[in-house]
């Protein structure tokens, strides 16, 4: 069974940094696509960075030069380091992958839990 398991939200100031990991565990076989998406109360979720296709990398553009995604393939892991955190970054953040999980073909998409992250003072 593969899993997806955030840590790293919390409360924090404006202007301050916080770095958010994910780890994929389970019998996983490939890992196509890997990263993160936020959602506010009542709005859907919206992608805030994520690996593709390799090494490719997306950014939404609210967030650009400001937050900083990178992994650990060996660990199965991607990291979230935001910088120079706004209000408006608050939000629940989720980890997102696409991946086929091993004696599979199918690719399949799973979700973390969520974490919190709040940006206040």
């Amino acid at each position: 069974q593969v899993q997806l398991v955030e840590s790293g939200g919390g409360l924090v100031q404006p202007g301050g940094s916080l770095r958010l990991s994910c780890v994929a565990s389970g019998s996983i076989s490939a890992i196509y696509v890997i990263g993160w998406y936020r959602q506010t109360p009542g709005n859907q979720r919206d992608l805030v960075a994520r690996f593709r296709d390799g090494d490719i990398t997306n950014y939404a553009d609210s967030v650009k030069g400001r937050f900083t995604i990178s992994r650990d393939n060996a660990k199965n892991t991607v990291y979230l380091q935001m910088n120079s955190l706004k209000p408006e970054d608050t939000a629940v953040y989720y980890c997102y992958a696409e991946i086929t999980p091993t004696r599979s073909t199918g690719r399949f998409q799973y979700w973390g839990q969520g974490t919190q992250v709040t940006v206040s003072s």
